[in-house]
């Protein structure tokens, strides 16, 4: 059973199962305790977006950014148009069905007429297909930048074909323009499936610049508010996180606050960095590896572990 279709369930009797799970079944079928309800939205039962459709949208999308690459291994230039348009609209159509249970859920408890959630879908799709051709010119920037940063790429191809850091970042420059046209729920889903495809963690609202460059990529998180600049370098087990996380009255956290880094320009963090908070990490920067940050740095710095022991051990002396 998938949430792709609707599907007309018809009750077996418990009965005819070599199992005695009449109580759990029963137990399972109760309404959400009053924990759940009270920090989850109510919904009206709406088919919710598809993580498998999404998965294979993105890689018709991929086809129709890189048709050489990741579409047909036949396609010859004279038909490289037909074969972009042809892929490019079977993704948005997938992408607009997603979209319509996006909307759908959404205004779910607010009794909006259908024909707008479509309207709304339409619009949006549009939106994201213009943003595509500026998403092919900067995800070019990041493959350059990967194999002129990589003495051991050989070739472009390869770069686009088996760099862990070229595929999260095509997912999150998908993911992050439909973040910022009003799809957030496909966007964190598609930055998820590019999540588990690589195993580095780019949420969809972080906003980067051009020619960027993951090396390795393993175990890198970059959090939602954080700000990255043209041409920086990172390598695996990186963190951009927030240092703290502040309340309301109530005690909820206050959502979408500025609090991860900024990173500026041409700037290189190595293996298993941590930099936390609305920090500044200047134009031209080193942050070596091992590093814990939560300070901003001038430009053309170079930070290393032992310089931050020294700090530590000279700001406790002093006390």
């Amino acid at each position: 059973m998938t949430n792709d279709s609707y599907i007309s369930l018809t009750y077996s009797p418990v009965s005819k199962t070599p199992w005695d799970i009449e109580s759990v079944i029963t137990a399972l079928s109760q309404p959400r305790k009053q924990a759940f309800r009270s920090c989850s939205q109510e919904r009206n039962y709406v088919p919710l977006p598809s993580r498998k459709i999404l998965f294979k949208m993105v890689d018709k999308l991929r086809g129709a950014l890189f048709p050489f690459h990741f579409g047909n291994p036949d396609l010859r230039e004279t038909s490289t148009h037909y074969f972009i348009g042809h892929t490019l609209n079977e993704s948005l159509q997938l992408l607009e069905h997603q979209i319509q249970r996006e909307q759908s859920l959404i205004a779910s408890e607010n009794q909006v007429e259908e024909s707008k959630i479509r309207e709304k879908a339409r619009s949006i799709v549009q939106a994201f297909a213009e943003q595509l051709p500026e998403i092919k010119n900067l995800l070019e920037s990041d493959v350059c930048a990967a194999y002129d940063g990589d003495p051991s790429a050989k070739n472009l191809d390869e770069v686009l074909f088996c760099y862990p850091g070229i595929t999260a970042i095509t997912y999150h420059r998908i993911a992050h323009a439909l973040y910022r046209i009003d799809s957030p729920l496909l966007a964190r889903i598609i930055a998820e499936i590019g999540h588990s495809e690589t195993g580095i963690d780019i949420h969809p609202g972080a906003t980067i610049g051009n020619s960027f460059f993951i090396d390795h990529g393993t175990g890198v998180v970059i959090g939602e508010t954080t700000v990255i600049g043209d041409r920086v370098r990172i390598y695996q087990a990186v963190t951009l996180g927030a240092k703290s996380f502040p309340r309301d009255e109530s005690g909820s956290l206050i959502k979408g606050n500025p609090r991860h880094p900024i990173i500026e320009d041409d700037v290189v963090i190595y293996s298993g960095a941590t930099i936390l908070g609305r920090v500044t990490i200047g134009q031209g920067s080193t942050i070596g590896g091992n590093v814990w940050l939560t300070r901003s740095v001038p430009a053309g710095a170079f930070v290393s572990q032992a310089q931050v022991r020294e700090e530590i051990f000279d700001a406790g002396a002093g006390i």
